[in-house]
């Protein structure tokens, strides 16, 4: 069994200026990433306008798989047109760790 996380730190458009437009901007992001049937939620900056921290955790029985999962959602994320991509930290563990 292998465990795979991602941390995505999004920088989102100006006109995000309430946490409510915030938002509007990070909820879209979350249901599609939904879809590869991971779980997902924003887990930092939460108190941040202009930014939001995105996570997600994917469990599979080969470590390649995880990594596929993972390149699909980071390929998601990064192409939204109205956000801005600044990092990604990812981690894999497997059975010994």
């Amino acid at each position: 069994m292998f465990t795979g996380t991602a941390l995505f730190d999004v920088l989102l458009p100006g006109d995000s200026r309430s946490l409510k437009a915030k938002r509007a901007y990070v909820r879209p992001i979350v249901a599609a990433l939904r879809r590869f049937e991971i779980s997902v939620a924003e887990v930092g900056a939460l108190e941040l306008h202009g930014r939001a921290e995105i996570a997600v955790a994917v469990v599979a029985a080969e470590a390649g798989h995880v990594g596929e999962v993972l390149d699909n959602c980071e390929r998601l994320v990064a192409g939204r047109p109205e956000i801005e991509l600044l990092s990604v930290r990812r981690r894999l563990h497997g059975e010994d760790d």
